[in-house]
């Protein structure tokens, strides 16, 4: 991807997000982007035949041991999804293919028919559900104060960097995403506009190790939306050590997300949770989180 392939590409994102109210790309689809493409990266683009505006964009990354796509389409062509999806998949499945294929992931927000019939012909199914849960800010005191209080610092450039990774890798051992993070991915994200150490809360508690004083028990990565109006502040990361669940520190964590979130100015608190993971649902809800949408992914296997 050159300069001008990503100035025109970005320039198409911000007009679907402008339309959906939504980034069209995650965190990690859109560093690969920025970055022009790093190894296991693809930026296929349709272009109108009369004026060589861009019309539909289409990426491929690689993600730890798996693949991500999305697709994105102008909104003013949207009655071409079909058309312009499939011509974008089959090439993306071909990349894919010739790179040694593996698992795929698509992400469509509230996807429609005409994308259950792109994922059909891609030969993807239905795989898991992404809930974006919000919640209103500050907290009612009467959830605050039903709430272990725990003590949090704030994430050391340099210094935190391997103990939190080591955690988040155990935390999400199965996920594709999160889980198998190296420091280059950290290192990715901190150099982002938006990261904050000040917002990334760590929590330790006395450690049983002889050798050690105190160990990582959990965090809370928090990420604020500047443009967003009303301002979106996002639990962007939560993480208990397996080791240390089931003892409220998931809920206690979220609670000191959300209020250093509400003492920055967002009136809005929000977060990703899979549709599968009930008993973190469940204390999203009692906190007063409400469904905003969903998510779907698409998946598949290419092999040689």
């Amino acid at each position: 991807m050159t300069p001008q392939d990503i100035a025109e590409v970005t320039e198409l994102l911000e007009a679907v997000e402008k339309a959906d109210a939504r980034k069209p790309l995650n965190d990690h689809l859109w560093i690969d982007l920025r970055l022009g493409g790093r190894s296991g990266f693809a930026g296929l683009t349709i272009r109108h035949p009369d004026t060589s505006q861009l019309i539909a964009y289409c990426q491929v990354s690689r993600v730890n041991d798996s693949w991500s796509l999305d697709l994105v389409i102008d909104p003013q062509h949207r009655n071409q999804t079909l058309e312009l999806g499939n011509h974008l998949l089959a090439e993306a499945m071909q990349i894919i293919t010739e790179q040694g294929g593996g698992h795929i992931h698509w992400w469509v927000f509230d996807p429609t028919a005409d994308h259950q019939l792109l994922a059909q012909k891609a030969t993807l199914t239905s795989g898991r559900t992404l809930l974006q849960l919000r919640v209103g800010l500050p907290l009612s005191k009467i959830i605050v104060a039903a709430t272990k209080d725990i003590s949090t610092q704030s994430f050391r450039v340099g210094i935190d960097d391997e103990e939190w990774i080591a955690l988040n890798n155990r935390a999400f051992a199965d996920h594709p995403e999160q889980g198998g993070w190296t420091s280059e991915t950290l290192e990715s994200r901190q150099s982002e506009k938006w990261f904050d150490a000040n917002g990334f809360l760590m929590h330790y508690i006395d450690s049983q190790d002889s050798t050690i004083e105190h160990e990582l028990a959990g965090f809370c990565w928090t990420k604020i939306t500047h443009d967003s109006d009303p301002l979106l502040g996002e639990i962007y990361v939560i993480a208990v050590d397996p080791r240390h669940h089931n003892k409220g520190l998931g809920r206690s964590l979220t609670v000191a997300g959300l209020n250093y979130l509400a003492s920055m100015g967002s009136t809005t608190g929000m977060l990703f949770v899979d549709k599968g993971n009930i008993a973190a649902i469940s204390t999203y809800l009692k906190l007063g989180f409400t469904t905003h949408h969903q998510e779907q992914a698409f998946v598949g296997d290419i092999s040689l």
